[in-house]
């Protein structure tokens, strides 16, 4: 058997121009779609999806983390309707430091610091709130409140982003120490506390603390 011998090869000069037209023919089948992928951007229209939007409706009675409240009482301020009477957790000193501190912060500016509604904005023109120490408000439920704070009341804006819950609640235990601040006689005051009456304000009697200052 013999080969044949007659094929004869390109010429050189044909060689680029043979590998240019492969490469254009490679590159025609090229495209991007995988490259520039779209992207859904959120609560935009959406042909694909069955609500028209690229956000998915949540399930029914989704919750986001942190947020389940599932102590009604404690984030209403309310029992069966109506305001709660208590607050729901154990009354400590630290607790009213809390809510005195959040008082002076969020709530003398307009309620003063003693919460007869003389604060700094009201002496400037602001509608001025009721004093804490009227009757309709003494005998108010804790909860009410609590409810204020979280909704708002008249004039008064809601807190609710602004204070947290539990702050809240320390709020109006403090509320509650200051209007028995105000109507208090010597007798409501535990006999260890009222040898402090009659000393100067600061003064430490022996193995106590400072007048003024809470017990721990």
């Amino acid at each position: 058997m013999t080969l044949s011998h007659n094929r004869r090869p390109l010429p050189a000069g044909r060689l680029p121009l043979a590998a240019l037209l492969i490469a254009a023919a490679a590159l025609t089948g090229c495209r991007q779609d995988m490259h520039n992928t779209p992207v859904a951007q959120p609560l935009r229209e959406s042909l694909f999806t069955k609500n028209a939007s690229t956000s998915r409706a949540p399930v029914d009675g989704t919750v986001a983390r942190g947020t389940l409240q599932d102590d009604a009482a404690f984030f209403t301020g309310k029992e069966s309707g109506a305001a709660a009477n208590a607050l729901p957790f154990p009354l400590t000193a630290q607790v009213l430091d809390r809510g005195e501190e959040r008082f002076n912060i969020y709530c003398s500016p307009c309620h003063g610091v003693s919460g007869r509604g003389d604060g700094m904005i009201v002496r400037r023109g602001y509608r001025q709130p009721p004093s804490f120490h009227v009757d309709r408000l003494q005998q108010a439920p804790i909860g009410h409140f609590y409810d204020v704070m979280t909704n708002g009341f008249g004039a008064m804006p809601d807190y609710r982003a602004q204070i947290a819950p539990r702050d809240r609640w320390a709020i109006a235990a403090y509320v509650r120490a200051l209007q028995l601040s105000q109507h208090a006689t010597a007798a409501d005051i535990p006999a260890e506390e009222r040898q402090k009456l009659g000393q100067p304000a600061g003064a430490k009697p022996e193995g106590g603390a400072a007048a003024g200052e809470h017990k721990r």
